[in-house]
């Protein structure tokens, strides 16, 4: 046994470990969710060391997997396959970061069945990083499907007045998707004759048959992430989600289906992926324009958040289906860094509510006289989630928008449109908040920041600025990955120079 052919297990499953331990953890009492809490706590903490040790061994120049581990499992075809590259590898870290920041965000607010929780939490961290590494397709259904259960446990118990009907639309919708892309893993299946993801990169599908199963997996990716028009029960599960389960599902789970078109629907769909283009194009200016003027009419901040989730996810879609490398490279980094911005602000939202027990808009303002360190954290990122440059919002938009230019100019045009209305209604937000006079008595007894909160917080304004002047570490990871997968793609549709062809 070797580190490369252990790492990803080990930080697969490791969580697992932490849930056997709260599970020797007696229940009831106070001493007993403290320690509930710690054992979560340095489980994740593990994990992220890990995967941040993982990164540092990670050979950014080589496209293909590394760690990869190929052991049988079910007969001769279904096998425990693990393997990361430059487009996985930071989803993982990713991931691994968020998970200690939830925790410690939970740390006080949930008071309640305080066990379960760490366990539920615990178990949805090894689903989603299952997702990321696995390289077999029935493993990466289970993962992927997997994550509907804590996440459904975690609206509908520590939710709020409507989590019971919030979880069952969560539910319904995303289990309703994935029942189409199941039908599509199993005739892959049958054409190709394994559910080896690295083999089935390279196998031709027939071309009439790769209609169907893009469309059968847009059905899911496009719910999960979710796109317009399919996103109605998104803003409905954020605002009956407890703090931390809005952060992940914001955060990680809506990166699945960003992570399954790159995985799946680009590389193993290119035909179906070039005749669909304009199709997702269309819904990603949609998704950009229509959620953001919606957005800008909301009363409740969470769901003004979730809906800029959706348009933020607009750029991505649209830049994956660039298909080319500015395109892919700029959705990748906008899916990482809306992770850590559009976390933060949820975070930023729990720590009012915490205090005052609404997340109505109405109810605050002038929280910069007696919250002055909130309110700069609520600025950084509140300007990260607008695109403005020095942050890493802009990065991730600016490459999206430059790689559709190429393509399309007009599908371009619409998308900067639109960073106006985020602009409109991200600042509007913060106006009401934290700008004004504070007359209201309920807000003159509230608390600036204390030590846990600067200890959540802190670290993704450095992330955010850092990322949004020094892009490099990212981009430099997934380079090599991206420029195969342009390469196969441009290939598999007969465009030796995508980018020329399309802009000419």
């Amino acid at each position: 046994m070797t580190f490369d052919n252990t790492i990803l297990s080990i930080l697969t499953f490791l969580p697992l470990l932490g849930v056997a331990a709260i599970l020797f953890v007696p229940a009831g009492g106070e001493s007993a969710a403290n320690l509930s809490r710690g054992i979560a706590l340095v489980t994740s903490l593990v994990v992220l060391a890990l995967s941040l040790f993982m990164w540092a061994a990670f050979d950014p120049s080589t496209p293909g997997f590394q760690f990869v581990v190929d052991h049988a499992w079910i007969g001769d075809n279904i096998g425990y396959r693990v393997g990361v590259d430059g487009i996985s590898v930071l989803f993982v870290v990713l991931s691994a970061l968020l998970m200690p920041i939830c925790i410690l965000s939970s740390w006080d607010s949930v008071g309640t069945r305080v066990r379960e929780y760490m366990l539920v939490f615990l178990i949805l961290e090894m689903l989603m990083i299952g997702v990321f590494v696995t390289l077999d397709l029935a493993m990466f259904y289970v993962f992927f499907e997997g994550t509907l259960l804590p996440m459904f446990l975690i609206i509908g118990i520590w939710g709020g007045k409507r989590r019971i009907q919030a979880s069952y639309k969560f539910f319904f919708y995303t289990f309703v998707g994935s029942v189409l892309m199941l039908l599509a893993m199993m005739a892959m299946y049958w054409d190709a004759g394994t559910t080896n993801i690295m083999r089935l990169l390279q196998h031709d599908f027939p071309q009439g048959m790769q209609v169907w199963l893009w469309l059968a997996f847009f059905a899911s990716f496009a719910v999960k992430m979710p796109m317009w028009p399919f996103h109605r029960w998104l803003p409905e599960a954020h605002v009956e989600a407890p703090t931390a389960g809005s952060v992940i599902l914001a955060a990680i789970l809506l990166k699945l289906g960003g992570y399954g078109f790159l995985r799946f629907s680009l590389p193993m769909f290119p035909d179906a992926s070039a005749q669909f283009a304009n199709f997702v194009f269309l819904l990603s200016v949609a998704a950009i324009i229509v959620t953001s003027l919606v957005a800008l009419v909301q009363e409740d901040m969470k769901k003004l958040i979730a809906y800029s989730s959706v348009a933020h996810m607009g750029f991505v879609t649209m830049g994956i289906f660039a298909g080319n490398a500015l395109g892919i490279q700029g959705a990748i980094f906008q899916m990482l860094s809306h992770g850590l911005v559009s976390g933060a602000l949820f975070l930023c939202v729990g720590v009012v509510y915490d205090r005052l027990h609404t997340r109505e808009i109405a109810a605050y303002g002038g929280l910069v006289e007696n919250m002055p360190r909130y309110a700069v954290a609520f600025m950084v990122f509140t300007m990260a989630n607008v695109g403005l440059p020095g942050t890493s919002g802009f990065v991730g938009e600016f490459l999206t928008m430059i790689g559709v230019f190429q393509i399309n100019t007009w599908v371009a045009f619409g998308a900067a449109f639109g960073v106006i209305f985020s602009a409109g209604y991200a600042l509007w937000l913060y106006r009401r908040v934290i700008f004004g006079a504070l007359t209201k008595e309920s807000l003159k007894s509230m608390l600036d920041l204390s030590f846990k909160e600067k200890a959540v917080l802190y670290p993704l304004i450095v992330l955010v600025i850092v990322f949004g002047f020094y892009p490099a570490p990212i981009l430099d990871t997934t380079a090599s990955a991206v420029d195969a997968l342009v390469a196969q793609y441009s290939a598999s549709v007969g465009l030796s120079e995508p980018l020329v062809a399309a802009a000419h």
